[in-house]
């Protein structure tokens, strides 16, 4: 069952993340996988926080939501693929950039999304 709850969590997030990437962006810094990063970790921080004040969510939920959604809709593998891209052409500002403030603002995330499923219970 929980190979159901992860592949139907995986088709939404990959789903949403494709909706993200069809956002017309004219620019060299690859903010959209930038954003879908940051929003990724709040969600995931939001499931880890309401799981560890609730304790009662189902395995079934936790696994659909964190493994499934947050695992299909992340994009951890275009980020590394983009910012080894922008040391490769040279763009090393950018690509110092792009990696600081994807771990950095992602980190935050966490901590924002864990803050957010406080406030809601």
């Amino acid at each position: 069952m929980n190979f159901l709850f992860v592949a139907l969590g995986g088709a939404l997030g990959a789903a949403a993340r494709y909706a993200i990437s069809l956002i017309p962006v004219k620019m060299s810094f690859p903010v959209l996988t930038l954003i879908t990063n940051i929003l990724g970790a709040v969600l995931i921080g939001f499931i880890v926080g309401i799981t560890d004040r609730k304790g009662n969510v189902s395995p079934g939920a936790v696994i659909f939501w964190k493994t499934g959604v947050c695992g299909g809709f992340t994009t951890f593998s275009t980020f590394s693929l983009e910012a080894y891209k922008l040391f490769e052409n040279k763009s090393y500002a950018l690509g110092a950039a792009y990696v600081s403030l994807s771990v950095c603002c992602c980190i935050l995330g966490i901590l924002v999304g864990k803050k957010l499923s406080t406030a809601i219970s």
